[in-house]
């Protein structure tokens, strides 16, 4: 819960110092699964925090960021379901992303030096206002 706080924070003061005093028509954050985020936990937090920091935000839209990974020593690409992982590496890749390596190989080759190119973290990915 700690972490939603946190993160909700971050886009709360960004938004307030990047862009004080506009009235935001619509706001889109994206986050990895990787993250394994409590979206009504994060989604109470920033409308929370929102409020807090007097910033206006009409529409808030939440889209989830499929895990895509690709291995260096055969370039395969390949995606990974969230139930692959299981609850142990869920929380353990949570707290600690770079655990992901201990608990998920290559499919093709069994490498574990691979790169998460997608499904990782938690961003802003578009902002709406109206032009003033």
């Amino acid at each position: 819960m700690v972490h939603e706080w946190a993160l909700a924070e971050s886009i709360a003061t960004y938004l307030s110092e990047k862009h004080g005093g506009r009235a935001f028509n619509k706001i889109v954050i994206g986050v990895g699964i990787l993250q394994s985020i409590d979206l009504d936990i994060l989604d109470f937090a920033l409308r929370e925090l929102l409020n807090q920091y007097n910033v206006k935000v009409a529409k808030i839209e939440y889209r989830t960021i499929e895990v895509e990974l690709k291995c260096r020593a055969c370039g395969y690409s390949w995606k990974l379901l969230p139930e692959e992982l299981g609850a142990e590496a869920s929380e353990m890749i949570h707290f600690i992303p770079e655990a992901i390596h201990s608990f998920i190989k290559c499919p093709r080759c069994g490498s574990r030096d691979y790169e998460v190119l997608k499904g990782r973290g938690i961003y802003i990915e578009e902002i709406s206002y109206d032009e003033e």
